[in-house]
């Protein structure tokens, strides 16, 4: 049996360096996106849907019906338009299972008491090695965690949706220090995206335009990887990844979205219940140098960004 090969289209968004994705089936014109961003202005408060708007116009003009949105992870550095998605097409939004052990981390820091127990937010919790379809296609569902704890891949073809795990080979790999982050099973997992056949294709969630490159790329495969990423390559051990990536990774700031990525995306892309004024409101945690408890989970965890 032949393996049905998906049509493929990025949709790259620079003020996040995010790739969104929009594949589907030839055959049948069934489609998923992945990783969709929703435009929002930290300055103003105001959101906008013109990146998912670009994508759903893309669908709609070659004739595609939208079954799924799939996230690759509950991202620290844009908010999902999963929700926006879902409300034109009626696309379910699924995750990795492991997005509970990342709510239970946050839902105390934001106090987020209106996130439903066991993942409820998102419409499919996807298992490890789990397969469902896409019209033709066959998606698998790869567990490869180390950035967050609830990082997945999709298998489609021979194409792999990486998530954050791995960048361009110039650019390298994900950090590890998120809360509930590890180098040691972020090394694993990578490894266990280049057990792939070499010509695998890999399909990034970002770029950040390498120095010494002059335009933006997401595409490579588990030769290029094997052979010249610059953290990961060929013969580099666990313990000296382990080593570069706590080294690198103590020198990373914060990502400019992370507080209003996160109490939303742990929400599958919903903003938080409107206050008695009928405002929505994202909350930024506060805390006394020293301070102990619930209100300094965030500190406690590390520092956070991309790369």
């Amino acid at each position: 049996m032949i393996e049905a090969r998906p049509s493929i289209q990025a949709f790259f968004d620079e003020p996040t360096h995010t790739v969104s994705y929009l594949i589907a089936d030839p055959a049948t014109h069934r489609a998923a996106v992945i990783d969709p961003v929703l435009d929002y202005d930290p300055g103003s408060g105001e959101v906008d849907t013109s990146s998912v708007e670009a994508i759903l116009h893309a669908a709609e003009t070659a004739g595609l019906i939208i079954e799924r949105v799939l996230e690759t992870h509950a991202h620290a550095d844009h908010l999902s338009g999963a929700p926006f998605i879902k409300r034109r097409t009626g696309a379910l939004i699924g995750i990795g299972e492991h997005i509970r052990d990342v709510q239970r981390i946050f839902r105390p820091v934001f106090n987020a008491a209106d996130v439903k127990a066991d993942g409820g937010d998102f419409d499919c919790l996807y298992r490890d090695g789990e397969r469902f379809t896409i019209g033709g296609l066959e998606v698998e569902v790869l567990h490869v965690p180390g950035h967050t704890p609830a990082d997945i891949a999709y298998k489609i073809g021979d194409a792999v949706f990486v998530g954050d795990s791995l960048f361009m080979p110039d650019y390298g790999t994900a950090r590890a220090d998120f809360p509930g982050g590890d180098a040691h099973q972020l090394y694993r997992s990578i490894h266990r995206l280049l057990a792939l056949p070499p010509a695998t294709r890999l399909f990034m969630c970002h770029d950040y335009k390498a120095p010494g490159r002059d335009h933006y790329a997401w595409e490579s495969t588990v030769a290029a990887q094997h052979a010249t990423n610059k953290h990961i390559h060929d013969g580099i051990t666990e313990d000296e990844f382990v080593a570069m990536r706590d080294a690198r990774d103590a020198t990373l700031a914060a990502p400019a979205l992370l507080l209003p990525s996160i109490q939303v995306n742990i929400r599958a892309g919903r903003f938080p219940p409107a206050e008695s004024n009928g405002v929505r409101y994202l909350l930024i945690p506060v805390k006394t140098k020293g301070e102990s408890g619930a209100a300094s989970a965030q500190s406690d965890h590390g520092t956070f960004d991309k790369s």
